[in-house]
Order: structure tokens, then C-alpha cells, then sequence
């Protein structure tokens, strides 16, 4: 899908470029060259030179040139091979050389930004695979521009607000959630393997989301489920069964041409036990306060510390084990993130994933999350399966 170029995204990293005194970020992250770009590379390898002024430069791995030239915001393309028969180097080194190439022939190197630190996994279209750097990278960098900076925070900060085009794009991520978990609920029997669930719902997604809506080149789903008292934080799926009468627990990330979703979405075989029915009345309370307290302006340590303590007074002091809210866009997970010993306060454009969850000590337990964007008004809920999913029935 060739998106139009979203010169509101665009026009605001250049003002903080302006601002901070950088004349050009070279970023090599997929998500930060999607951003910039438009284009979603295969491997990690590929980089853009993007000027405080003047058209950016795509620097992309050769037998994606017509992925490139398709998608790509810019003219400007230059290939590299992934092989070359008289350079022994891996291929990102061959991308390094255009890019230092393109700063000299554009007299770009007096204050240069490179992604020195990156806080979070950063993936590329083919597996979700982690992209990483070198020292060597950074050392090379150097050697070649006036001033080398890092340009990540300038990233975060333009990325935390998000355009029209970027909540289209994110709105096509959840629809496909949405519908995958519709389908994946009517389908899943009481036991099933977890894995067998799991699969089912990547399946629907990739299935249905490559060409949805004429919209869609590729779309994935990773998904954590867990059912029952196999319901726990950072663990992996199973071949346990899925239990009746309890839920069955998603950990779902849906990603569309490179924007994603962060969401936990249950389903019960039957009728849930009176134990769950009360975990999630506490649940549904301490979310909806989360979420009416989201808005404009609303402290994002504050946030942290509200859900904590009505999680408490519940009777779970301690719980959640894991972050209530952080960013979704380009990344599943990305700043800004809510901590106590943090800061920020939340902004109108942001996109916030909040996750409320409790966890008992022999296992089982539920969470919460959706995606809200930040409005003038307060927030957006932007994914329409129910978090009170006892009024989404499961076949037994």
C-alpha cells in the first residue's frame, strides 16, 4: 500500500532537527526508517539520510528495489547488494558506505544524529527479528561527520504524537485484532492446546490482513495465550488445555505494514467460576478509572500510582508485576512509558496501551488492555472487542 507522504510527521522531526542543530539523522532501525519513509525493510540492514533540509535518501538492500520504489516517500534510492563478490563485509557495512557517501555529497556532516541507544526491540518486516548494532557501527560514524549525536530522543518525541495518517494505519491493526478474536472465540474448544489457539488467531490475521481493504501489504499477529491456571506474566505458550469455565488469556500483537497494536483480550469456554467473575468486576472497575483518568495533560506517574493502589485495595497489593501503560505505534512497545520514578505528563495525539493485571500466586488470573488515543476530549478506545468479554460468548 503506497500511503501518501505525511508531511505533518515529517515537518515536525525537521523542527526538532531544527531546534536541536542536527543537519541530518542517519537511522537504520526499521521502525525509525519506517517512520521517516514509508519503507519496511526485510532485515534490518537498510538505513535513510534524512537532511534538516532537502529530500531524504533511502539506502535499501538490492532485491527490495521494487518494495522500495513502491512505498518509499522519496526519489532518492540508493541499492546495495546483500553479497558482493570483491567485499567480504556483511551488507550493513556496504549500506554504512552510501550513507557516508550521501552526508559528504550533500554537505551534511556538521552535527549528525544516530540512533546511539534504543531502549526497546526494534523489528524488521520478515520475522520480527531484533535489530542491533555495532560498535564498530558507531566507531566508523565518527570518523566521518563534525559532531555525532544521539537521535533517539528527538525520535521518541516526535513518534509519542501520532498523525491522521499513523491512527488510520493503526485503526486497520486493531480492526484485524478485532475480527481475529471474533473468529478465534467461536472457533476454540475446551481442550485445545494453548499453541493450537495461538495458531488459529496468527493464521486468521495473516490470512485476512495481506490485501484487507485494499489497504494492506503484510500483516502479522504474535500472540502469548494462556488458559486457566496457565495464566501467568512472561511466560511461554504451551501445549496445556484450554480449561472450560475459565478464560483463556491473549497476549496479542497485530502489526500492519509496520504499525502495530499491543493488546490482552480473553475468551471463556462456558460459564466463568464465581472466583473470576469477581477478579474481573475488580478488574473492569480499576480499568475504566485508568482509562477515564487518560487525557490531555493527565501525569503519567500518577497513572502508575492510581491503578496500583485501587489494584490494593482489592486485596492484590504488588500486582501488576509488569508496566500499566506505554506507547503503541511503529513499535508494540515504545515511549512513553508510566513509571513512578519517572515523568511526562500525557499529550493529545499519543497513543497509550493500559494494562491493569492480576496474577495469583498458583497460577491464573487476568488482565485488561486496549489502545487509547489521546484526544481534545479525553481518549479513543481503538480496539472493539469487549474487555468485559462475558458478552462475548465462546462456544463450549
Amino acid at each position: 500500500m503506497t500511503w501518501p507522504l505525511d508531511r505533518a510527521k515529517l515537518d515536525r522531526v525537521r523542527s526538532l532537527m531544527k531546534e536541536q542543530g542536527f543537519t541530518a539523522l542517519v537511522v537504520r532501525a526499521p521502525d525509525n526508517v519506517l517512520y521517516l519513509s514509508n519503507y519496511w525493510g526485510m532485515k534490518g540492514y537498510d538505513a535513510i539520510v534524512f537532511p534538516q533540509i532537502g529530500d531524504p535518501t533511502l539506502i535499501a538492500l538490492e532485491p527490495q528495489q521494487a518494495d522500495a520504489e513502491r512505498n518509499s516517500w522519496t526519489n532518492d534510492i540508493r541499492l546495495f547488494k546483500g553479497y558482493h563478490e570483491n567485499d567480504p563485509r556483511p551488507p550493513q557495512y556496504r549500506a554504512f558506505d552510501i550513507a557516508v557517501q550521501v552526508l559528504k555529497e550533500k554537505s551534511l556532516t556538521d552535527k549528525v544524529g544516530l540512533e546511539l541507544n534504543m531502549g526497546t526491540q526494534s523489528a524488521d518486516r520478515m520475522v520480527g527479528e531484533p535489530t542491533t548494532f555495532t560498535q564498530t557501527y558507531f566507531d566508523l560514524f565518527r570518523k566521518n561527520v563534525g559532531e555525532l549525536a544521539d537521535a533517539t530522543p528527538l525520535l521518541n518525541e516526535a513518534r509519542a504524537i501520532k498523525t491522521p495518517q499513523e491512527i488510520e494505519r493503526m485503526r486497520l491493526a486493531n480492526e484485524l485484532a478485532a475480527l481475529a478474536m471474533d473468529y478465534t472465540r467461536d472457533h476454540m474448544r475446551a481442550g485445545m492446546k494453548e499453541s493450537e489457539v495461538g495458531g488459529m488467531y496468527e493464521s486468521f490475521v495473516h490470512g485476512l490482513g495481506v490485501g484487507y481493504k485494499n489497504k494492506v501489504e503484510m500483516a502479522r499477529a504474535f500472540t502469548l495465550v494462556w488458559s486457566g491456571p496457565g495464566i501467568r506474566t512472561f511466560t511461554a505458550t504451551g501445549d496445556r488445555p484450554v480449561q472450560k469455565n475459565e478464560p483463556t488469556l491473549f497476549e496479542i500483537w497485530v502489526c500492519v505494514d509496520g504499525y502495530w497494536t499491543d493488546l490482552t483480550k480473553n475468551a471463556c469456554p462456558g460459564e466463568l467460576t464465581p472466583r473470576y467473575h469477581k477478579l474481573l468486576d475488580l478488574l473492569l472497575k480499576v480499568f475504566g478509572e485508568a482509562v477515564s483518568y487518560s487525557r490531555d495533560g493527565a501525569s503519567f506517574p500518577e497513572l502508575d500510582r492510581l491503578v496500583r493502589a485501587r489494584i490494593a485495595e482489592g486485596g492484590y497489593p504488588g500486582q501488576p508485576s509488569h508496566p500499566i501503560c506505554h506507547g503503541v505505534g511503529a513499535r508494540a512497545h515504545e515511549p512513553p512509558y508510566a513509571h513512578q520514578a519517572g515523568g511526562g505528563v500525557m499529550k493529545e495525539g499519543m497513543v497509550l496501551a493500559i494494562e491493569p493485571g492480576i496474577y495469583w500466586p498458583e497460577g491464573g488470573g487476568l488482565r485488561l488492555e486496549d489502545n487509547f488515543w489521546i484526544t481534545e476530549s479525553g481518549n479513543e478506545k481503538l480496539c472493539t472487542y469487549p474487555d468485559d468479554f462475558r458478552i462475548a460468548k465462546s462456544a463450549a
